[in-house]
């Protein structure tokens, strides 16, 4: 019998909220018995997203709101990390690997690349001046 179930939570855009994020996701999942290795990816890309949303979307301000809608249908995860931030202007190019909009030199340009390692399927929807939608699916084995 399939089983499906899903969350919602949303948290101010501060950079100590990352962590929360990956420990929400976790516990959420935790229903599914997955692997160290398929909570350990997802965790990883859930990090990735919300630290996207924080640094690019919102230029690191802590009075806005990330959102992330959390569903499995079976063993198929879904996980939605949405923003209202400035958006992106051209996926496509967002998505390269070693591109960045920041003037950090801190800052690597690896984001999509690794939540796209850790996933099976990872599309942005954005908006320039309306935010970004970042969906990824993984099924666990």
């Amino acid at each position: 019998m399939e089983n499906s179930n899903e969350m919602k939570v949303e948290f101010a855009s501060n950079s100590l909220n990352e962590a929360f994020a990956r420990v929400a996701v976790s516990a959420f999942l935790s229903q599914l018995d997955p692997t160290v290795d398929e909570l350990y990816d997802v965790k990883m890309a859930v990090s990735e997203a919300v630290t996207n949303s924080i640094i690019h979307g919102y230029n690191a301000d802590p009075n806005q709101l990330i959102w992330i809608k959390c569903g499995y249908e079976g063993r198929m995860v879904t996980i939605q990390v949405i923003d209202k931030g400035k958006g992106i202007k051209n996926v496509e190019e967002a998505m390269k690997a070693l591109y960045t909009t920041s003037e950090d030199d801190e800052r690597a340009g690896l984001g999509f690349t690794v939540m796209q390692s850790m996933m099976d399927l990872v599309q942005v929807v954005s908006e320039e001046g309306k935010g970004t939608c970042v969906t990824m699916t993984k099924t666990f084995y």
